[in-house]
């Protein structure tokens, strides 16, 4: 059992890229948890896709040992985040089980948005916030402008600032004597009834549910009996343990402590995000409060392409849910892909993780229709229902009125990408609502902007035209009235319900040109003609072609009357026809995803 005294927990919070993980790497690296020949980069990101994105998705928690200048040895619970928007909720639940946050900068960018919102969601459960300035060995640091912005964007005190190098190790040992000074130590005592918070959890094949807790009171051993208070079901601790580069062993865990439990737990179900653990013997009366409701702002059904492997693919869906407190998922099925799921994610980067994850983790080969976003839609009887699938979508002459949701989107950018930034939220059916300057060289910029125009290259765009240094982050705001249409995409006259979409109308034109000409591109030629639709109502408002393979039958014809041509050409025709209204096009997996990739290099589409 570890003295409370003894304990910092803390994580670590920034803007995406600002050096989190390398920071963690170096934390490690001095723990001496790692041997020196088994150092890598992003010792935390245990995932391929964090690697190769060079992001971190899931938050990682390790204990560090260690030794202080007053001679006690301290135990420091690190949990490091992600910084991308789409993973704020991973955030949130490692910051309530945290009582300091290292509050990261970097010294080449400064303050950004991210560093904001995740600033003000630490100050919401009251935790120690240590400004840290990072990348001082960077040629293009400026130091005294970053604790400018510390000062006058934060509000912190940007003198007190620590300044590291997390990449060359540079005041690692002033930040971690730093961390023993002012992080609080816990305030639970290991002789109150049990109370435990699960802030992750992951499933092991042959360990079942390991869960991811933190003991804000009370202690555990194994062998003891537990309940989780929202289901009520009860478990016996097989083993408990710390995180110290995988699961080390422990004989308890008490106050104050972040480590891990396995206790068999076969029923995927019954774990919970921001559940309380307590003792079946002598169980606590009060849950501990949890995290804010998921709101998932991106829907997109999934579908197995073999449909005997339904089964697999729930299964899947259920142990990834463990591992991602943040998917939302229900049944759902399809004319044409057949049953699967309706899954909301918290934005288009948080989709396409999914979706790799399925397929590499779980081996499941899957088909995911076009990302929308909720719909408001109130009926002239007065019923108000919210649209999350262009099938669920009513007769247009029951409606009454449709709305969408709406953003807050907040741009931090240099000066010169004001003009560019400014016609881009426009062309997106923004609305300017404020811009601040920050100082000489940085701009606020403030938009409310529907959400269904960020969702698919919005944030590439916002990028490109501004060569990387404008940050964006945003929250949903509320729903406000727009023209809603749905979009059926037709394939030989016949209906595809997997692609249909529900869309802005007057934009409805131009989406409906692209989505045909993705599929034009994508769709095997057959032995007759295809005929690609995109129809509002009986109406339709762009067409494509795919051309047939043709057969030569001209070949053997040399000579002799030209009736006798016209004749085989004739038949070939009806032939053609006839094959036409009994042939079936299949769509293959890449034909789905032509349409998800809605951004395509306009001269890419030219040359073609």
């Amino acid at each position: 059992m570890t003295d409370p005294a003894l304990i910092r927990n803390f994580c670590i919070i920034a803007h995406i890229d600002h050096g989190k993980s390398t920071l963690a790497d170096r934390f490690i690296e001095k723990a001496r948890l790692v041997d020196d020949r088994k150092l890598q980069t992003q010792m935390l990101d245990n995932m391929d896709i964090e690697r190769e994105r060079g992001i971190t998705i899931k938050s990682q928690a390790v204990t560090l040992p260690y030794v202080a200048k007053d001679g006690k040895t301290y135990t420091l619970n690190l949990v490091d985040t992600p910084g991308h928007v789409d993973f704020s909720y991973e955030v949130s639940r490692a910051i309530s089980s945290c009582e300091g946050a290292i509050l990261l900068v970097d010294a080449t960018q400064g303050v950004e948005a991210q560093t904001l919102s995740n600033m003000y969601m630490a100050l919401e459960h009251d935790l120690e916030i240590l400004p840290v300035i990072n990348k001082i060995d960077m040629p293009a640091a400026d130091i005294p402008e970053a604790r400018r912005q510390i000062s006058h964007d934060l509000g912190l005190d940007g003198d007190e600032a620590l300044e590291v190098s997390g990449k060359m190790g540079i005041g690692i040992d002033e930040l971690f004597e730093a961390i023993v000074e002012r992080v609080p130590a816990p305030k639970g005592k290991s002789a109150e009834p049990l109370r435990a918070l699960i802030f992750d959890s992951h499933y092991d094949p042959y360990r079942g549910v390991v869960v991811h807790l933190r003991v804000m009171e009370g202690t555990m051993k194994a062998g003891d009996r537990i309940r989780l208070m929202s289901s009520g079901a009860e478990y016996q601790i097989e083993e408990l343990g710390l995180f110290k580069m995988g699961q080390r062993e422990s004989a308890d865990l008490s106050a104050g402590e972040v480590g891990y439990l396995i206790a068999a737990i076969k029923t995927v179900s019954d774990v919970r995000v921001g559940d309380t653990v307590t003792s079946a013997e002598r169980p606590a009366t009060l849950a501990l409060p949890g995290f804010r409701e998921v709101k998932p702002v991106v829907f997109s059904s999934v579908y197995p392409i073999d449909a005997s492997e339904y089964e697999e693919l729930k299964v899947a869906i259920e142990k990834l849910k463990l591992n991602d407190a943040s998917l939302v998922y229900e049944k759902d099925s399809s004319v044409a892909l057949g049953h699967g799921f309706r899954c909301g994610f918290l934005g288009l980067l948080h989709l396409e993780v999914f979706q790799e994850r399925l397929e590499r983790e779980y081996d499941q080969a899957i088909i995911m229709t076009a990302p929308s976003v909720g719909y408001r839609v109130t009926m002239k009887k007065g019923e108000v229902s919210i649209i999350e699938s262009p099938a669920d979508y009513p007769d247009p002459g029951l409606i009454e009125a449709a709305e969408e949701p709406y953003i807050k989107a907040q741009i931090i950018t240099p000066v010169t990408y004001i003009g560019n930034l400014i016609t881009l939220c426009v062309g997106k059916r923004g609305t300017q609502t404020s811009f601040v300057h920050l100082d000489e060289k940085r701009v606020e910029l403030v938009f409310e902007m529907p959400l269904a125009e960020v969702l698919f290259d919005f944030y590439d765009k916002l990028k490109s035209t501004s060569r990387g240094y404008a940050s964006f982050d945003y929250e949903v705001i509320g729903y406000r009235p727009t023209e809603l249409a749905k979009l059926d995409i037709l394939i030989n006259s016949k209906p595809v319900d997997a692609l249909a979409q529900l869309i802005y109308k007057p934009g409805a034109y131009e989406r409906a040109r692209k989505v045909c000409e993705r599929l034009r591109d994508s769709i095997d030629r057959q032995q007759f003609k295809i005929a690609i639709q995109g129809a509002i109502g009986g109406s339709v408002i762009a067409r494509e072609t795919v051309n047939p393979v043709r057969k030569d039958v001209l070949a053997k014809c040399y000579g002799g009357d030209i009736t006798r041509k016209r004749k085989l050409l004739e038949k070939q025709k009806e032939g053609k026809k006839r094959m036409r209204m009994v042939g079936d096009v299949e769509l293959s997996q890449d034909t789905f995803l032509a349409v998800l990739r809605e951004k395509e290099d306009d001269g890419e589409r030219d040359r073609r």
